[in-house]
C-alpha cells in the first residue's frame, strides 16, 4: 500500500500517513506557467495498492484536474488498484436536474473519475446518498458521525440536548446522532428562494430550555444555520452549535457566522481551513485522519468498512 497526496488538503494526508505509519510518495504536483498541471510520481508503484487523497474544494476546477491527472499518472505507471479517497467531493449538490437544460454534474465528475482511472472511492458524507450510484466502481461513503459523537458527549455530557436537522432532507443525518445520544431530534422547515439564501418557516419539535445542535453535511454562505440559529433562540433555546462535516465556508461566511446567535461551528478537517477560518473565535476544526486512515487500512486489508459505524 503507497498513498500520493496532491495539494488540496496536504495536512489531512499527512495526518492519514501518520495514522497508518505509512510514508507519502514521493511525487511531484506541479504547474506551468500557464497553470497546466503537471504530475510526476518519483518512486516505483507497479503493483502497489495506490491510495490518492484530495479534495475536490475550492478551487475546485483545478483540485478536481490535479486528482484527473494524478490518477492518470497511476494508472500509466501500473499501479495494482488506484483507490481515490476524495474526503469533500465537490458538485455533489449538481445531483439532479434543478431545471430545464441544466446538467447533473455529480455525475460528469463521477464520470471524469472512473475514466481517468479510479478503481474505488472513499469519500465522506456525501451530500445524497445517490451519489454512490453515479459510480460504477465500488464506492464507500463514510461517516463524519463517531467524530462528532465523542466531542458532543464530552461538552454536553448530562445536560439537556435536542438534535435539530437545519432542513427536511438532513432528517436521516441528525437523527442517527440523536439516536446514538439518547437525545429528541427537531427539524427546522425551511424555504429557499433562491441558491445561497434561506428563509425558515417552522420548527418541528420542542427546543426550549435545551442545548440545540445543528447537524447538517456542508456549510456555505452560512445563511441556512444562521438564520436556524436565530429561530431557535427565538423560541427560547438555551444555546445552539453546529456540528457540519464540510466547512466550504465562501464569501462573508465567517463573518456571518461571526455576528449570529451561534456559540460554535465544529467542522471537520476535509476542506483545508482559510486564514479567516483559523482566526475565528468561534469556528474549530476536528480532524477525520483516523477515520479514513482505518477505512484505507480496511480497503487494503480486504476487510470490512462499514462496520466502522456498527
Amino acid at each position: 500500500m503507497k498513498i500520493l497526496a496532491c495539494n488540496s488538503n496536504i495536512n489531512l494526508a499527512q495526518s492519514i500517513s501518520k495514522a497508518l505509519n505509512t510514508p507519502l510518495v514521493k511525487a511531484e504536483v506541479k504547474r506551468f506557467s500557464d497553470m497546466e498541471i503537471f504530475v510526476e510520481v518519483q518512486e516505483n508503484v507497479r503493483g502497489e495498492d495506490m491510495f490518492i487523497i484530495q479534495s475536490t474544494s475550492y478551487p475546485a476546477n483545478d483540485n478536481l484536474m490535479e486528482l484527473l491527472v494524478s490518477l492518470d499518472a497511476l494508472r500509466r505507471a501500473s499501479a495494482r488498484r488506484i483507490t481515490a479517497v476524495i474526503p469533500y467531493y465537490g458538485y455533489a449538490r449538481q445531483d439532479r436536474k434543478s431545471g430545464p437544460r441544466t446538467p447533473i454534474s455529480a455525475k460528469l465528475v463521477a464520470n471524469l473519475i472512473t475514466k481517468a482511472g479510479a478503481d474505488r472511492i472513499l469519500t465522506m458524507d456525501l451530500h445524497a446518498g445517490q451519489i454512490q450510484g453515479f459510480f460504477d466502481i465500488p464506492t464507500d461513503n463514510l461517516f463524519a458521525a463517531p467524530v462528532f459523537l465523542k466531542d458532543i458527549e464530552e461538552k454536553y455530557k448530562n445536560k439537556p440536548v435536542v438534535i435539530v436537522s437545519p432542513d427536511v432532507g438532513g432528517v436521516v443525518r441528525a437523527r442517527a446522532i440523536a439516536r446514538r445520544i439518547n437525545a429528541n431530534l427537531a427539524i427546522i422547515d425551511k424555504r429557499r428562494e433562491k441558491a445561497g439564501t434561506s428563509e425558515v418557516m417552522n420548527i418541528i419539535g420542542d427546543v426550549s430550555n435545551h442545548h440545540c445542535i445543528l447537524v447538517d453535511d456542508i456549510i456555505d454562505s452560512g445563511g441556512t444555520l444562521c438564520n436556524a440559529a436565530q429561530a431557535l433562540i427565538d423560541v427560547k433555546a438555551i444555546s445552539v452549535d453546529a456540528y457540519v462535516t464540510h466547512g466550504v465556508l465562501s464569501g462573508s461566511a465567517v463573518s456571518k457566522i461571526s455576528n449570529s446567535p451561534l456559540n460554535a461551528v465544529v467542522t471537520t478537517d476535509s476542506i483545508t481551513a482559510t486564514e479567516a477560518v483559523r482566526m475565528s473565535d468561534n469556528i474549530r476544526q476536528i480532524s477525520i485522519a483516523p477515520i479514513l486512515g482505518e477505512a484505507i487500512r480496511r480497503v487494503h486489508m480486504e476487510q470490512s468498512v462499514s462496520s466502522l459505524f456498527e
